[in-house]
């Protein structure tokens, strides 16, 4: 078969970009032979769940889906009736990455808030939590937060249970959009649980193609709180209704064993987040160079002088992430080297003059 594409290529535009790990697809691979049910009435799904319960407690449901946006849109239909919506901060994914989806397919109102490195807090969430009971207002019964953050900030465990606490005290259900959640975990060298069911999230959007899958997510229901508003129950309806429910789902399944049945999830998530270190010490003394936010996973937010981007992208491709203040994005993945990271900042040198 003829090569569509040079294979040595990397880049740091996106932790989308790169392939799929070899052992994800001996997974696939090995879940090719003979028949299985269909839907998710498979060997593979079954033992998702049970490898979901491990992480995430024993109340842990999993939904396999294609896309983060589907597993995200799914995930906040089922916590909201059709007058609710969701507060998120303005940087969400699914505010500002999601073509509409939220709203358009999921019919949800979103409710966004500025902030200052991405991460909610209670007093955040307050400035649009409000107007219960007014029939002129769509109605705030869910929060979404993003873990690591579009800006590649963390939330510590106490950070979650403080917003979970006060949002649970409103009458309100909690969201977190996990697409990086493995990078999260190796930073705060913390379980995953840790963060998530013991720190209060309600429902989870669980990552897996940024960290090595071909594309596999899953909607992980946790809390009591949820169950007990028969959360599952709509996921079952509602996947099939948003076109996410994989006839072979086997496939989905099995990815999402080969990540997190082991450590490969988190050899993946300590490498990634490794170069983004390794890459930010090796161009913070260059002149000029700034960075926006700290590196606490796999993303660097560097702010370079005028005309440096445009001369590194000659080869490199990545993008500006806010043109307007020299802010480029460098996000690195489970297969970025050390050669790669290296590369990337001797060029950034030699277009500062440095």
């Amino acid at each position: 078969m003829q090569m569509l594409h040079d294979a040595d290529l990397r880049g740091f535009a996106s932790d989308n970009y790169s392939g799929v790990h070899p052992e994800v697809l001996d997974a696939i691979a090995a879940a090719n032979g003979g028949h299985q049910s269909a839907y998710g009435a498979d060997a593979f799904t079954a033992r998702l769940q049970e490898v979901v319960r491990e992480h995430f407690g024993e109340a842990a449901e999993a939904f396999p889906v294609f896309n983060g946006t589907g597993a995200n849109v799914l995930a906040l239909q089922a916590l909201l009736p059709r007058w609710g919506a969701v507060v998120s901060a303005k940087t969400a994914h699914i505010n500002v990455d999601e073509g509409g989806a939220p709203e358009r397919v999921g019919g949800i109102k979103l409710l966004t808030v500025p902030t200052p490195d991405g991460k909610l807090t209670p007093e955040l969430i307050d400035l649009e939590a409000w107007g219960w009971g007014d029939e002129h207002r769509a109605q705030p019964l869910a929060v979404s937060i993003t873990q690591s953050t579009e800006l590649g900030t963390l939330y510590t465990a106490e950070e979650i249970r403080a917003i979970a606490d006060h949002v649970h005290e409103r009458g309100m259900l909690l969201h977190m959009d996990g697409a990086r959640l493995a990078n999260a975990a190796v930073a705060l060298d913390a379980p995953l649980r840790a963060f998530t069911t013991d720190a209060g999230v309600d429902i989870l959007s669980l990552g897996g193609t940024k960290n090595g899958a071909m594309g596999a997510e899953a909607v992980v229901v946790l809390s009591s709180r949820a169950s007990e508003q028969r959360v599952g129950e709509a996921l079952v309806y509602l996947r099939k209704l948003n076109m996410q429910l994989a006839s072979k789902m086997r496939f989905i399944s099995a990815q999402l064993v080969a990540l997190y049945d082991g450590d490969l999830w988190r050899r993946n998530a300590e490498h990634a987040n490794a170069m983004a270190a390794r890459l930010r010490a090796a161009v913070e003394d260059v002149p000029g160079v700034s960075f926006a936010y700290p590196t606490q996973s796999n993303g660097v937010f560097a702010r370079l002088p005028a005309g440096v981007a445009d001369r590194v992208r000659e080869s490199f491709f990545f993008y500006d992430w806010d043109a307007s203040a020299l802010e480029v994005r460098w996000m690195c993945t489970w297969d970025t080297t050390e050669d790669d990271v290296d590369a990337l900042a001797r060029a950034v040198r030699e277009a500062a003059g440095a």
